[in-house]
């Protein structure tokens, strides 16, 4: 690995990841919204680790932000062979109540970018014959999730469209890699307004940001498809496989609602 391209950057599991990858000595293309922070990250980082760290601010809602990053990347002639689609968010409500126009963005971030950014970026590993990708998708892609429908079918896609990928990509030399955390200590819950849910309340200690990187950086090392975090959050799984649909959706609906203040 020479070459990681990360997006997401900033926060959570995507800085995380981009930590190990830098403490790694990969050189760096970090994608993020916060100029600031990723001009932080970089200085740095190349002083710490004497690596390469090329940055782009650009906001993964706007239609054209993947041509901009594929076209930055190519000028500077930036060949990743390690993706990390990181970024993404997720928004807490009745659907009837929430904002199309965030959940329009969520979208356009959580799936079409994701697909856009690997599409790209996978036909040039496989032209080399080397790589590996690591889609964010989570333990929410296995179920429907009433009070989040739109954040839990977008994680379904990630995980789906990934595992249909590592498929095709046998005998390529790349590896696909749907990272499935649960509820991780990171900004989500407060951007997502997640805090007056009964499961974030009553959840206890969560597993750290870092945690769950290290865990999906490995998983990816080892091209393994599917890789669940935690031993409760892989039970549940598959516990929840052998239940009726309609019971499951109603039990995410139960754990998930507000709780009184």
């Amino acid at each position: 690995m020479k070459y990681a391209l990360i997006t997401g950057a900033t926060s959570g599991i995507g800085y995380e990841s981009a930590c190990i990858a830098a403490q790694k000595h990969i050189n760096l293309a970090l994608i993020g919204r916060n100029t600031s922070k990723l001009e932080q990250l970089k200085t740095e980082w190349e002083r710490e680790y004497s690596i390469n760290v090329k940055i782009i601010t650009c906001d993964l809602s706007e239609a054209n932000a993947v041509e901009y990053i594929t076209e930055t990347l190519n000028t500077a002639g930036f060949r990743p062979d390690v993706l990390i689609n990181n970024a993404g968010f997720g928004l807490f409500g009745k659907f009837e109540d929430t904002d199309i126009r965030k959940e329009t963005d969520m979208l356009q971030v959580n799936i079409v970018a994701l697909t856009r950014l690997t599409k790209v970026i996978f036909r040039q590993m496989a032209e080399q014959g080397y790589g590996f990708i690591l889609n964010l998708a989570s333990v929410a892609g296995f179920m429907p999730g009433p009070l989040m429908s739109v954040y839990y079918a977008s994680k379904a896609y990630v995980l789906s469209f990934s595992q249909a990928l590592a498929e095709e990509a046998k005998g390529t030399g790349v590896g696909v890699t749907a990272l499935c955390p649960g509820p991780t200590d990171s900004n989500f819950v407060n951007n997502a307004g997640l805090n007056s849910s009964m499961l974030f309340k009553s959840f206890g200690k969560l597993p750290s940001s870092r945690e769950v990187a290290e865990f999906g950086f490995k998983s990816m090392e080892k091209k393994k498809t599917v890789a669940i975090h935690g031993t409760v959050n892989r039970l549940m799984i598959s516990f929840v496989r052998f239940l009726p649909r309609k019971m499951v959706t109603r039990m995410v609906h139960y754990v998930q609602r507000p709780t009184s203040p």
